[in-house]
């Protein structure tokens, strides 16, 4: 179903940051007026209700040292209360005292009598605000047209991307300085999680208050579009600045992130800076940086491989976090996840132990959380995810994703290092990125099927699990040779791709398999249309050059993809509703429901002579457009004079009334009028890597885009409404399962736990 709850609770919970800038031009002159709401304190139970029975506290963990905002009786009480909807709320406030006076506070009210009131009081007393150490700032180089906006031709598809690009002034941070905390005593003012950056940064939006990694390399591919140089630079040098207080660079700017990084992209990002500006100058700083980075990843998440294909042995990185309790940010869902009240066995603590570096491992990996980690990708439900949960494997997952990030990555290096002069460290990362390109092809290549997946090193062979990774290493540089030497080779590597822009409405989701997790269907994130478009300009035109192929008249484009490729049956896929309780037909011609000549629906205009890799790129990339722009206008964006507001009639459906637009996180392969759905928290919107993907496009592909035609909103509603699924309906489907209400029943099974 459409998920308007998703869009009204994101208008709702981000109060300025989340919403769209005015139309008008953006004034630099000054910072923008953001309001950050914070969240208040409300349990969903009576005040007088005690605070559930609790398991035995898990071990302290030596890089989260904090008594009140790391693993402890204090988070572990309070994420029990469930005074607030997101458990990352509270270690994302400051408190308002010292640390000691905190602790003795806590310490009054005790952990084994406190009532839900006892809580909702200590929080109201000792916390601050969300976020309140963080300022808005003017950038004083906005420039409201910057060149990139001369290759747009469409007026519409031209004036959404300049009000994307006026988003980044609202979405433009700084460390508030007056607002700091005195960090490692007990006595100063206060305490926060805030890793404090010395210099701007943007922010991806909603909860994500604070600098994060991989995020950052989609916003710095549109800010580099928007001509904010300064603040890549910012952005870089706030990497490297945690590279050297850290050794790495940790998950986001907090320290409950500091166990775990994410996918390595500062040397591509470096790269694009010095592309696009010839600064060379901040080499000096940035090359020793690099090496500490890499030589973290060779250190700490590199293991030997043998493969059982050619039994040579490969040194190839994989997400693995030391961690032995739950996630402070997200402890709550954790715990639950751990404790939940269905298991007929509890769970020993070793399992909770090994659970809880699963589950930070794969927040590791961006991809929190897929099928593609789990050992039972089908064991959960639509509305309870716990089960495929507690079967995440991703230690025993070395990924093509990441080992095709870091191949890229050494050869960027040594591209860096020739341009200094530096024959022998070049030299170096050329060897280094020729095993991990070697590496690829043999443990993540199937010839057959005519894709990349993940090597299993528990059952020691591939998984059978396609997903978005398949694209990673096209995208880094590696194309197989039987893709170089083959057009039918290369267009089948490409074959889901197409038949999605003809079977559904959005764009690529993440896997085909429906788990009600975020990162698989029907969920279709924005790094991953960039990732799909950048794979499909690597191949040569040698091998692109011919029309697209399609199926014959009896088959729908799903025929077109080879023999065991996506691992899903055509009966099998997510559906694509078309009417009231109707989903469009699953088999045959009539499944390519947005087929149209020689193009799809929201695929811009066909090009005489066009070759098939050309006719998917430009059908993806309006697609793409279409999406974040009718998702945005459904909640209440406008353009004067191209694109009016629409009635409150209609914005009543999307509950946007008050709203002026959002841009999300994720959207959906079967609309492009909403936000994705699934996974541990609220769809945000604001949204980093979505405006930067934005911008990106619109630049590359600005003469193949036009306006789309965006679905009636109160039309859409009816017919996705009664629609019949197997990928469920929930936004917050995983987390509704380990929700407040479900300590009721849990009550008896912690206190028996208790007893253990």
């Amino acid at each position: 179903m459409v998920d308007w709850t998703a869009l009204a609770l994101s208008s709702g919970m981000l109060v300025g940051v989340a919403r769209a800038m005015p139309q008008a031009s953006v004034s630099s002159a000054t910072a923008p007026s953001i309001t950050l709401s914070t969240a208040v304190a409300s349990p969903s139970v009576p005040l007088s209700s005690p605070v559930p029975s609790q398991i035995p506290l898990p071990p302290k963990q030596a890089w989260c040292p904090s008594e009140i905002f790391c693993a402890g009786e204090l988070l572990q009480t309070v994420n029990l209360a469930a005074a607030y909807s997101d458990p990352k709320t509270f270690v994302d406030k400051p408190t308002s005292k010292s640390s000691h006076d905190v602790l003795a506070a806590f310490d009054a009210i005790g952990n084994t009598t406190a009532t839900e009131g006892d809580i909702v009081t200590f929080l109201d007393t000792n916390f601050r605000g969300e976020g309140l150490e963080l300022e808005a700032v003017a950038l004083s180089n906005f420039n409201d047209n910057p060149a990139f906006l001369n290759n747009v031709s469409d007026p519409l598809v031209r004036a959404f991307s300049q009000t994307v690009h006026g988003y980044w002034t609202s979405l433009i941070r700084n460390t508030n300085q007056t607002a700091l905390c005195q960090e490692g005593t007990e006595s100063g003012p206060c305490e926060s999680t805030l890793i404090a950056l010395n210099h701007t940064f943007v922010v991806p939006g909603g909860r994500f208050r604070e600098q994060y990694y991989w995020d950052s390399y989609w916003i710095v591919q549109g800010l580099i579009k928007s001509e904010l140089f300064d603040t890549v630079k910012d952005t870089l040098e706030n990497f490297m600045d945690e590279i050297q207080n850290f050794g790495f660079i940790p998950n986001g700017g907090r320290i409950y992130y500091l166990d775990r990084s994410q996918p390595p992209l500062f040397i591509h990002m470096l790269s694009d800076y010095v592309a696009a500006t010839n600064d060379t100058s901040v080499l000096d700083r940035a090359l020793p940086l690099a090496e500490k980075e890499l030589a973290w990843w060779a250190t700490q998440r590199t293991v030997n491989v043998t493969s059982p294909f050619t039994n040579k042995t490969y040194a190839l990185a994989h997400y693995a976090v030391n961690n032995t309790a739950p996630r402070p940010e997200s402890y709550l869902t954790d715990y639950l996840t751990a404790n939940d009240p269905t298991l007929q066995t509890p769970l020993t603590a070793d399992e909770r132990s090994n659970l809880y570096a699963e589950l930070a491992s794969g927040a590791e990996t961006g991809w929190d959380y897929s099928s593609r980690w789990a050992k039972e990708p089908l064991a959960g439900t639509a509305t309870n995810q716990n089960p495929v949960l507690r079967s995440l494997n991703v230690r025993s997952i070395i990924p093509v994703c990441l080992n095709s990030i870091l191949y890229k990555a050494h050869t960027l290096l040594a591209d860096l290092y020739d341009s200094q002069n530096n024959a022998t460290a070049a030299s170096t990362h050329r060897n280094t990125a020729d095993v991990f390109r070697s590496g690829v092809l043999d443990l993540f290549w199937d010839a057959s099927k005519l894709a990349f997946y993940d090597f299993n090193l528990t059952a020691n062979a591939r998984s059978s699990i396609y997903s978005a990774a398949t694209f990673y290493p096209l995208w880094n540089g590696i194309i197989p040779d039987e893709l170089l030497s083959s057009s039918q080779n290369a267009f089948g590597f490409f074959a889901a791709l197409n038949m999605v822009l003809n079977r559904y409405n959005g764009t690529f989701p993440v896997t085909f398999i429906q788990t009600g997790l975020q990162w698989d269907a029907p969920n279709a994130w924005p790094p991953h249309q960039y990732i799909a478009l950048e794979a499909l300009r690597a191949l040569p035109s040698n091998i692109t050059s011919n029309p697209l192929p399609t199926p014959n008249g009896t088959q729908s484009t799903f025929d077109l993809i080879p023999s065991g490729q996506i691992g899903v049956s055509e009966d099998a896929l997510p559906a694509q509703a078309i009417a009231p309780g109707k989903n469009a037909s699953q088999s045959g011609p009539s499944a390519d429901v947005s087929k149209l000549n020689g193009t799809v629906v929201n695929g811009g205009n066909k090009t005489d002579g066009e070759g098939w890799a050309a006719t998917l790129q430009r059908e993806l990339a309006n697609r793409y457009i279409a999406s974040a722009l009718c998702s945005w206008h459904a909640t209440g964006g406008e353009i004067q004079g191209l694109l009016p507001r629409l009635s409150d009639q209609e914005l009543n459906v999307t509950q946007s009334v008050n709203n002026t637009g959002n841009m999300f996180e994720k959207f959906s392969i079967s609309e492009i009028d909403s936000a994705g759905r699934g996974g541990e928290y609220t769809v945000q919107a604001g949204f980093g890597w979505t405006n930067g993907a934005v911008l990106w496009v619109a630049s590359n592909f600005g003469d193949k885009l036009v306006a789309p035609e965006c679905p009636d909103v109160l039309q859409s509603a009816a017919a996705t409404s009664g629609t019949t699924s197997t990928g469920g309906s929930g936004n917050n489907a995983a987390s509704s399962a380990r929700a407040p209400a479900a300590f009721v029943a849990a009550i008896a099974l912690f206190a028996a736990l208790a007893m253990l």
